[in-house]
């Protein structure tokens, strides 16, 4: 089935202040955006219209901006009520909202400091791909040469564009390889996260997850691991080698696209999604269903 292109569909795209037919939305090939990556961008999934943790999303895309030594020119709650009627207007039930913000193209050069910033909100839709069934049948993972850079050699802090570089060469290896995902190791050698979501291992019943010190601390990683201590899991964040994996008994990702995943091989390791997979898996999916109200009130 041939794939929809991104620059040639039906909606609107909110731009700069206003909704914009979608094809129009467009940017200079000169942007400095696009050559220095000085962007910044967030995705969020949309659950029976509402947008799951929408407003942290947006404070992070402003910290990530001023990591980025830029100011956003719209306030947190300008960019919800927008994101809202981005929603809307392509009348999204269950989807993806992709909120970016990047340098425009007065300058182009390494140094930038008066072009504009732009900023722009899309929707599109994105039911759930696998059934809760499906899912627990776990995706194959392979460990990437590529790795996580330290925290004082790149703005690690910050979702910013020119960080997953490295994951979408990790990603395409693990794909002409025959896998679904890259497990990523940090500049030290350990566990960092997958190319796009973060990482977790059960061993003997306690759950393992990596310290995020030069990644980021994930929003749907701190949603889960609030709804594991809430049933009672211990959960410890901490240093973690890939030895390690010979001991886990259930290893699963978390991301906004992923949600919960569970995995069922990386490399020569194998797994089996365990019981506490599962219940992480189903209070997830539970939570980002609630009315939006009580999701809100549970975070």
């Amino acid at each position: 089935m041939a794939m929809l292109p991104f620059d040639d569909r039906d909606g609107k795209i909110w731009q700069n202040g206003q909704l914009v037919p979608w094809r129009d939305a467009k940017v200079h090939v000169l942007t400095h955006g696009l050559h220095y990556a000085s962007c910044v961008f967030e995705g969020e999934r949309v659950y029976g219209g509402n947008i799951f943790k929408m407003t942290e999303h947006h404070q992070r895309l402003q910290t990530s901006a001023e990591i980025l030594g830029f100011k956003l020119p719209y306030s947190v709650a300008e960019l919800d009520e927008a994101a809202r009627e981005v929603v809307q207007a392509n009348n999204i039930t269950d989807g993806y909202v992709r909120p970016v913000a990047w340098r425009g193209s007065e300058m182009m050069g390494v140094s930038a400091q008066n072009n504009s910033i732009n900023v722009a909100i899309a929707a599109w839709e994105w039911p759930a791909y696998f059934s809760p069934e499906a899912r627990l049948k776990g995706i194959r993972m392979t460990v990437s040469p590529w790795r996580r850079p330290a925290p004082d050699t790149a703005p690690t802090k910050s979702k910013a564009a020119g960080l997953y570089m490295i994951c979408t060469l990790s990603k395409h290896q693990a794909e002409g390889k025959g896998y679904n995902d890259a497990l990523m190791l940090d500049y030290r050698g350990r566990i960092a996260e997958a190319t796009g979501a973060n990482v977790f291992l059960v061993q003997d019943g306690v759950i393992h997850t990596p310290t995020p010190d030069c990644f980021l601390d994930g929003i749907t990683r701190r949603t889960v691991i609030q709804l594991a201590r809430e049933k009672g899991y211990e959960v410890v964040e901490r240093p973690i080698m890939p030895e390690e994996l010979a001991k886990t008994q259930e290893v699963f990702l978390t991301g906004t696209a992923v949600e919960v995943t569970p995995v069922a091989e990386i490399d020569d390791y194998r797994f089996t999604p365990g019981e506490i997979t599962k219940q992480l898996l189903t209070a997830y999916d539970e939570l980002v269903r609630r009315p939006a109200t009580a999701a809100a009130s549970a975070a």
